[in-house]
């Protein structure tokens, strides 16, 4: 076999044609795992070398050749050659041009299949982080943003009409919980992304002494899987961190969905940064909110890599499948749009500012304060279905005469229900409700001061944890 031919190539009588070559290649994507691939190989070289595999002059010219192989790389003048189908390949083939036989004995113990298992789950380890350390900056924006507005009160929504009076410190805080549940799926995920499959193998390990827990040190890796059929062939994680990017993505497009309607002239609740938008090529008025939009579009290209892995997964017979080659195309693409769009956000977030003024001009239209009342009615000792009924009435009531409920006289009150009295007022307007909410969770001002204060300081605390890691 000469040093151009693939490790397999002497089973078959023909080569490979050009047209097999590009139909099976995975090197334009999977070169980016250069890193991992090489972090692995010294991991296994001096393991070998550790279990008389190889000897110590050996391991030398290995590791050397691997880490020049790497500077190669990251200095850009490496040459990839598709012919070679893989990173493991390109980087194996050029290790031979450098070392000859030293170079060859790399693969000893190891297959490309259980080579490729640990690349990803190093890969996904670093990704993780990543995407943690972006979480917590887009949750440090909204606590920030939310900071300078624990005083001033908008609607909810429910079914898109108006519901009930929030502080808007409140609103923000409620992404802030969001993205901490895309942490918590990522953390829960590292743990078992955090195992070493290195040795297992094709399929069945090996007869060699190898020392998997050697590997699995010099890793980093907590420990080893147990099972070698399983270990080449298992992407649960691939799928889970697709997952965990869907949802990050669904959280992102929701607040896209919001600002986007928020900043439209029909609400100008809020005014995104100049920057962030962009304007029409005809209509010379127009401040549209294209990042938004396109953190929306974005992310039907993370479900679909979700779909495309699930369906990827579901037909897979035991052990692995050349199948599995195209996964990393998907986790690649939920990686990068989540990573884009976070720093994105991020950004449209740290720049955007509330029109409190629009905002208070209409706050007690829509009858924000009709729960309030059923509540003071509660407080009285009117059973709530009752309350509910009556209020419905006082809000009819309103709606024909033009009115709000606060300017209600205290008879029309009287006349609905004698458990009113003077302090009814006392319940109404939404600025009156805002205040007088009590519940632990609520959106009100004290308890979306108390949370600013506990999400600063957790954050804080995230970040410098992940800054010393």
């Amino acid at each position: 076999m000469t040093d151009k031919q693939k490790s397999w190539q002497n089973r078959l009588e023909n080569a490979p044609d050009e047209l097999s070559m590009n139909f099976v290649e995975s090197l334009s994507y999977d070169k980016r795992l250069y890193k991992y691939d090489i972090q692995g190989s010294i991991a296994h070289c001096e393991m070998l070398e550790q279990q008389g595999l190889i000897s110590s002059s050996e391991r030398e010219q290995i590791v050397k050749g691997l880490l020049e192989i790497q500077a190669e790389i990251e200095a850009g003048s490496f040459e990839f050659d598709v012919s070679q189908e893989d990173i493991h390949m390109a980087v194996e083939a050029a290790l031979i041009e450098k070392t000859g036989d030293s170079g060859r004995k790399l693969h000893t113990g190891r297959s490309r299949n259980d080579q490729i298992a640990t690349d990803m789950r190093l890969w996904m380890r670093d990704e993780i982080n990543r995407l943690l350390e972006k979480l917590c900056c887009l949750q440090m924006a909204f606590a920030e943003l939310a900071e300078k507005y624990t005083e001033d009160v908008m609607p909810s929504y429910t079914h898109l009409q108006r519901a009930q009076p929030i502080v808007i410190a409140a609103y923000l805080l409620s992404f802030v919980e969001q993205f901490e549940r895309d942490k918590g799926r990522l953390q829960d995920l590292s743990a078992r992304v955090n195992i070493s499959p290195l040795g297992s193998g094709a399929a069945a390990g090996s007869t060699l002494p190898i020392d998997r827990n050697l590997t699995a040190e010099k890793l980093g890796f907590a420990g080893i899987t147990q099972n070698s059929i399983d270990a080449v062939s298992d992407r649960d994680f691939c799928a889970e961190f697709t997952f965990a990017c869907s949802m990050i993505m669904t959280h992102l497009s929701k607040l896209a969905e919001d600002f986007i309607i928020f900043s439209s002239t029909e609400f100008s609740f809020v005014k995104i940064s100049d920057t962030y938008c962009t304007s029409s090529s005809m209509m010379p008025q127009k401040r549209n909110p294209d990042m938004l939009e396109l953190i929306r579009g974005k992310t039907g290209n993370v479900f679909g890599s979700l779909s495309a892995l699930m369906m990827m997964l579901k037909a897979q017979p035991s052990t692995y499948n050349r199948d599995l080659q195209e996964e990393k195309i998907h986790i690649f693409n939920a990686a990068d749009y989540a990573n884009n769009c976070l720093e994105m956000a991020a950004a449209i977030v740290s720049n955007t500012q509330f029109r409190t003024d629009k905002i208070a001009s209409g706050i007690d239209e829509g009858f924000l304060d009709a729960t309030s009342l059923a509540e003071y009615l509660v407080k009285k000792g009117v059973p709530f279905r009752q309350a509910h009924g009556i209020v419905g009435t006082a809000v009819a009531l309103c709606e024909k005469r033009g009115l709000k409920l606060s300017e209600l006289e205290l008879e029309d009150f009287r006349n609905l229900s004698e458990a009113v009295e003077e302090d009814v007022y006392e319940s109404l307007t939404a600025a009156n409700v805002a205040r007088a909410y009590t519940s632990p969770g609520a959106a009100g001002k004290t308890q979306s001061e108390q949370r600013i204060k506990y999400w600063k300081e957790k954050l804080n605390t995230f970040s410098s944890v992940k800054g010393e890691e």
